[in-house]
């Protein structure tokens, strides 16, 4: 149970930081635990889509190796998760001050 947790929350924070660099236009703006709550979204529902899809019948073991696509289907589903929680949080890297010449 514990080791669960822990594996989700390092998946997360590594497929979080992977879609947030992956992610269209700066997308710094979210904190990083907004990030892994991303990360780990994108895990479960990215794998979710890839066995849906692909007709796994177990969502973890589509493959006998490592399965690449399923990763792949993670990160951008957690890069889309990642530009609507920007969008949300509506935080900007703006700091207010304009210098003119």
């Amino acid at each position: 149970m514990i080791g669960t947790i822990i594996a989700s929350l390092v998946g997360g924070l590594i497929i979080g930081l992977l879609g947030k660099f992956i992610a269209p236009g700066d997308r710094d703006n979210i904190p990083l635990w907004l990030t892994i709550v991303c990360g780990i979204a994108g895990m479960f529902i990215g794998s979710y889509l890839y066995a849906a899809l692909y007709d796994c019948s177990d969502m973890n073991n589509c493959t006998n190796g490592v399965d690449w696509w399923r990763h792949v289907w993670q990160i951008v589903v957690a890069a889309i998760l990642v530009v609507i929680a920007s969008g949300l949080t509506g935080r900007s890297t703006h700091t207010g001050h304009s210098r003119r010449a």
